[in-house]
């Protein structure tokens, strides 16, 4: 892993004009955040050495660095999940390249079912906290002690300050946005209506099959996280609807412009 790791990052460092500062995960439908992006070095996924490739629709599979509202971003466009069959380290491995290149501050969105019945399809989320509820961890075997300690604390894995910046910003940008607890399944199936009754009393806000992975690992490096969630449906049992992957699509296609506002104002004014 760790020579994969070293040639992944060689090709990518060959590429960029400037290293970068902060990772931006952009999960399903937010991808468009990354267009934003000024002189952009696009990297596809295919080209990088041991580079995993994402298969979900609405995941273009490619790297995107530059400028982002005057720091050097590098934003991930299209995200690997633990059911493409990828394992939690080729899930989490681009977590690992971004620390090796200097990243160490990350955004990490994805969007996200409904589990508190107080939110609405298109809220913002900031994550507070989450739940691994895979029955899998990224950590799981050898531990390279360069990247981080055994057994790393996770007690504040989403940074107090981070979720606070984030927060005034919503604020001045006259923005309603919730906080909360993400929950983590596996996928690739929806929840049941129990299964959903059940994250709510486990303390979960918010489901999806995504995000924890990538989180862990960056904790593990020592990075600073924050995690923003777009609720882009109501789990099941809430609303007498089956739900899509196409409906996830439509509501984050709906909310991309208080997104892009969001996260630009996060970025633009993020303590170094």
């Amino acid at each position: 892993m760790k020579e994969q790791l070293n040639e992944s990052v060689s090709y990518i460092k060959s590429k960029l004009n400037a290293a970068p500062e902060i990772g931006l995960i952009l999960g399903s439908g937010l991808g468009v955040l990354a267009d934003s992006i000024e002189e952009p070095v696009v990297i596809d996924y295919k080209d990088i050495p041991h580079f995993p490739e994402s298969t979900v629709s609405g995941h273009k599979g490619r790297l995107v660095c530059g400028m982002f509202e005057g720091r050097q971003v590098l934003a991930m466009q299209g995200r690997f999940h633990y059911y493409e069959g990828y394992t939690m380290q080729e899930v989490t491995f681009p977590v690992r390249v971004m620390n090796q290149l200097g990243v160490d501050k990350l955004l990490v969105t994805n969007a996200a079912g409904g589990v508190n019945t107080a939110f609405t399809p298109g809220d913002l989320m900031i994550l507070t906290d989450h739940i691994n509820n895979m029955g899998n961890n990224p950590l799981i075997g050898p531990n390279d002690d360069d990247a981080g300690v055994r057994f790393p604390d996770m007690s504040r894995v989403y940074t107090e300050s981070y979720i606070d910046h984030a927060s005034k910003c919503a604020d001045d940008l006259g923005m309603d946005i919730q906080k909360g607890v993400y929950v983590a399944n596996t996928g690739p199936v929806y929840e049941t209506p129990a299964e959903v009754r059940m994250l709510r009393m486990m303390g979960g806000d918010a489901v999806g099959m995504s995000t924890v992975p990538e989180v862990i690992a960056a904790a593990h490096t020592g990075m600073k996280v924050l995690g923003i969630s777009c609720i882009s449906n109501m789990a099941a049992g809430i609303l007498d609807q089956p739900l899509t992957h196409d409906e996830v699509i439509e509501t984050t296609e709906k909310v991309k412009g208080n997104f892009i506002k969001l996260v630009k104002k996060i970025i633009q004014t993020l303590p170094q």
